[in-house]
Formats: structure tokens, sequence, C-alpha cells
């Protein structure tokens, strides 16, 4: 399988998941190939990560240190990532799920692709000037479908429960929202 086939097939299953089909998951092989290549991910995650930091300052204005606070913005967002995925494959085995977490790993880096998209897509009412009452519900909206996406993939590629699932979400958010504090009160 090609880079560019690595990709579109991602890509693809990702988007069959947050459809709800979850036959997306077999188009995603999790062979060591394929994990690498899923890494591919991030790259397509920064600019959403970029959008909705620009879309937070539409009413005050960019700021003077915005290429400062992008950067940190992107590196807390690149490390969190990297910390979610080592600490799942030193954690999948502990649940007995070690033999899957290469397949779980790549489907969870497209779907990251995906959430980015829908959490981008629902702030845009905000962002052109909606009622305030539109604009939360697009965005509680999108970003429940972006969390339940993540919870849909790792119900299905881990073979595990409903609350387990939960956990590991809560896991990945819990690092994001840690690191994202830290990042701010070091700044400060």
């Amino acid at each position: 399988m090609s880079a560019v086939s690595a990709v579109t097939s991602g890509l693809h299953a990702a988007l069959r998941l947050a459809g709800g089909r979850a036959d997306g998951v077999a188009l995603v092989p999790g062979d060591h190939k394929t994990i690498a290549r899923s890494f591919w991910s991030i790259a397509l995650c920064v600019p959403p990560v970029i959008v909705r930091l620009l879309m937070s300052w539409a009413d005050t204005g960019i700021p003077d240190d915005a290429a400062h606070l992008i950067g940190r913005e992107v590196i807390v967002f690149v490390v969190g990532w990297l910390l979610f995925v080592e600490v799942t494959h030193r954690l999948t085995p502990m649940i007995g799920r070690g033999q899957q977490w290469g397949r779980f790993i790549a489907v969870w880096n497209w779907c990251n692709v995906i959430e980015g998209m829908l959490v981008v897509i629902g702030g845009i009412p905000g962002a052109l000037g909606a009622p305030e009452i539109v604009a939360q519900a697009c965005e509680l909206v999108t970003i429940g479908w972006a969390l339940w996406l993540e919870w849909y993939a790792t119900r299905l590629t881990l073979g595990i429960g409903s609350t387990a699932a939960v956990s590991l979400v809560l896991l990945d958010q819990s690092i994001g929202i840690i690191l994202a504090s830290l990042a701010v009160s070091v700044s400060l």
C-alpha cells in the first residue's frame, strides 16, 4: 500500500465510522507500515487547530504574539497526541488488548482528522455572526459527534465495552486539557 493510498484508505475508514458504519475499521489493517503512515494524520490536523485558534480570536482580534500562541498551540496539540499514543501503547496490554493496539491507534489517528474538521465546522456559524443559541447548538452537536466518533472507534477497534471506551476518551481529553493548562500557566 502506497503512502497516498494509506492516507485515502485511513480517511475513508474514518468517514465511514463517523457515519456510524462499523465496517470502516476493516479498511485499516494493524500492520507496522499502516500504523506508521497513519501518523501523517497529525499534519492534516494542524490546519484545523490553527483555524480554531483564529476563530477564537474573531471577537477579540489577533493578538500581537499570535505566531507565538499558534506555535504553542501546535506543540501542545502534537505532544498531547503522542502522549496519548504512548500511554495507550502501555495500557492496552494491561487490559488484555495489546494485539489490537496497532489497528486502534491507526484508526484513532485518522478519526482525529474528522474530529478536527467537525469542531471547525461547528464553530463556523458563530464566526459568521449567527445568533448565540444557534452558534452554541452547532458547536455542541459537532463536539458531541467528535467525542462519539472517538468513543465508537475505540470501542470497535479494541473490542471493549462502552465504559472502558469512555475511560479512554476521557483520558485523551484529560491529557489535552492538562497540557493546555500547563502551557498557559508557564507562559503567564
